[in-house]
């Protein structure tokens, strides 16, 4: 059996014509088509169900039957359910031992959202659209621009570059009234712009708000790692600056070879970096003890740190030639002493001491 399904997804023709659906019948379809014409002759559902008629009647060498569903007058997953529901009721009430199929007619892509779930209960032979020839898509550009509106993503990538744009000529009259050059508000925009271009071309936003998620929730769950990270961050700065400052100092002195750059800012900025990654595994270890998932070896981190610290600092300071080959050979044997130590140190004390085990 065929089964031509006319949509109605808003329920225009409880609300307006005041019909029960399911429709179930030509007769009855044809009744609530005249009904819906009456109270609105402008609704394109009316279209919907004359059509449905149209083909039940043009169908003579199967058993085909036509009906009328309806969902809300809001839409969205409300209306699918009720539609669901109405096909579940028309299912049960049809006599017939064959296999049913359906023909759904709608009158634009908004009604066709639903077609998955008629899909769910019966197979679909096909759709048929009916919209009105001097209007014809004029409905499916509308639900497809409302849904582009309505879909955040889509929403920002499209409209807030749009904005932008829209912004460079009063921004532009502001600056002038103030006297700020209008190249420069050019410039401005044009970096925001090309950032924002970037950032979702990338997909950078996404790492940022997980970034900003996890900060959040450190903060509110009171993490040690949250400060010692912004510690860190401002020792690592610090370094930088202390290294560059190292630098420019042996650079006074004369020519530097690429091999002599790196050394002086390595022994100006090392000391810093050191202590902002002693920082910031202590932080770790802290809140892992806090979390229950501390382990011995963690602690392992702080020395490895130490450890790498002054063999750079005894290298880049050889290559400058302020240590001798002793001080680098001490200092060497000392981090590789260190290392080691620690591990097997720590080590041992977790086979004789073991700590909470992680969660899987």
């Amino acid at each position: 059996m065929l089964l031509v399904l006319c949509i109605d997804l808003d329920d225009d023709l409880g609300r307006k014509a005041g019909v029960e659906t399911p429709v179930v019948g030509r007769g009855a379809v044809e009744r609530a088509a005249v009904s819906l014409a009456t109270a609105d002759p402008e609704d394109s559902d009316a279209n919907v169900l004359f059509e449905g008629l149209h083909i039940h009647d043009g169908i003579a060498d199967e058993q085909v039957a036509v009906a009328a569903v309806t969902g809300v007058e809001s839409g969205g997953v409300a209306a699918n359910r009720k539609v669901g529901e109405e096909i579940d009721r028309i299912l049960a009430g049809l006599t017939t031992g064959e296999d049913v199929h359906a023909l759904v007619v709608t009158d634009g892509a908004q009604d066709e959202s639903v077609i998955p779930v008629i899909r769910s209960r019966l197979p679909i032979d096909g759709v048929q659209r009916v919209v009105v020839r001097q209007a014809q898509n004029l409905e499916s550009m509308y639900y497809t621009m409302k849904q582009v509106l309505d879909d955040p993503e889509t929403r920002g990538t499209i409209l807030v570059p749009l904005g932008i744009l829209l912004l460079i000529y009063p921004l532009a009259e502001i600056a002038g009234q103030l006297g700020v050059p209008g190249a420069a508000v050019f410039g401005v925009i044009s970096a925001l712009l090309g950032l924002y271009v970037l950032f979702r071309g990338l997909g950078l936003e996404r790492a940022i708000d997980e970034a900003v998620a996890r900060a959040r929730r450190g903060l509110y769950a009171g993490r040690v790692m949250l400060i010692t990270t912004v510690v860190a961050a401002a020792l690592f700065a610090i370094g930088g600056v202390r290294g560059m400052g190292v630098l420019d100092a042996h650079s006074a002195t004369g020519a530097l070879s690429p091999v002599e750059t790196l050394a002086a800012f390595t022994v100006g900025a090392i000391p810093w970096f050191a202590a902002a990654g002693i920082t910031s595994s202590v932080g770790r270890i802290t809140d892992t003890y806090l979390a229950e998932r501390f382990r011995w070896r963690y602690l392992n981190a702080p020395f490895y740190v130490l450890a790498i610290a002054a063999v750079l600092y005894a290298v880049g300071a050889f290559l400058l030639g302020e240590v001798g080959l002793t001080y680098m050979a001490v200092a060497l044997t000392a981090g590789t002493l260190l290392g080691l130590v620690s591990t097997l140190a720590f080590a041992i004390v977790e086979s004789r001491f073991p700590s909470v085990p992680e969660p899987v």
